[in-house]
């Protein structure tokens, strides 16, 4: 085990003491397919599942792995038209597990995320029974405020080139602070704490996953 290897797990372990005084659970797993396999550890047979738009997810190969397996998937990419896009979230927000990633994670275990349409926000929120997230430890960042930085500057740019927006961070590589129809900072929220014990769990990897 290499020094960075160590640097990671030890920060986990921190970053975890802070998740469970906020009813939060946190895990550790060294690479992505200790995360994956710890991942399904939690799902129940038969279980519905659905999950959020994340580079982290698709990195891992869990949604490949989930496509192949016996779950009841709720996949938004499936829903063509507003009325079916509007009855798969519907289905959504029943869904037994609900996996995303977070946009950042301060150091005294708060999650900040920034969102378009803000459907992935409002899972974490509220709806489904179980959250699980699944995030690198190139997410962990000093406070919120650092946080909602690295969001807006560091990860809004490159994800607005992959989905061909035509938004000023697209083109300059920084936050504009922008109010372009293709924004896709428009909301912000920060979990500071879970109200049901134990609803989000949080699979921190050490490796550098997404955006």
């Amino acid at each position: 085990m290499n020094a960075k290897m160590i640097y990671y797990e030890n920060l986990a372990n921190n970053l975890i003491e802070r998740f469970n005084k906020r009813n939060i659970e946190g895990y550790y797993c060294a690479n992505e397919d200790e995360a994956k396999a710890m991942a399904k550890r939690f799902l129940t047979p038969g279980c519905s599942i659905s999950w959020g738009g994340s580079q982290t997810l698709d990195e891992i190969g869990l949604l490949d792995e989930l496509h192949e397996s016996d779950y009841v998937l709720y996949d938004r990419s499936t829903a063509k038209t507003p009325d079916e896009k509007s009855l798969m979230y519907s289905k959504t927000v029943t869904a037994d597990y609900y996996f995303m990633s977070s946009n950042a994670i301060s150091l005294d275990g708060q999650l900040i995320n920034i969102d378009s349409q803000g459907n992935r926000i409002a899972c974490l929120m509220a709806g489904p029974k179980h959250v699980i997230i699944i995030a690198g430890m190139n997410k962990i960042v000093t406070n919120v405020e650092d946080g909602i930085d690295r969001v807006r500057n560091m990860a809004a740019p490159p994800n607005a080139v992959r989905l061909g927006l035509k938004t000023p961070c697209a083109e300059l590589g920084k936050c504009a602070n922008c109010y372009e129809d293709d924004c896709i900072c428009n909301h912000i929220v920060v979990t500071r704490r879970s109200k049901i014990p134990g609803r989000i769990k949080v699979i921190l990897v050490g490796k550098e996953l997404g955006y």
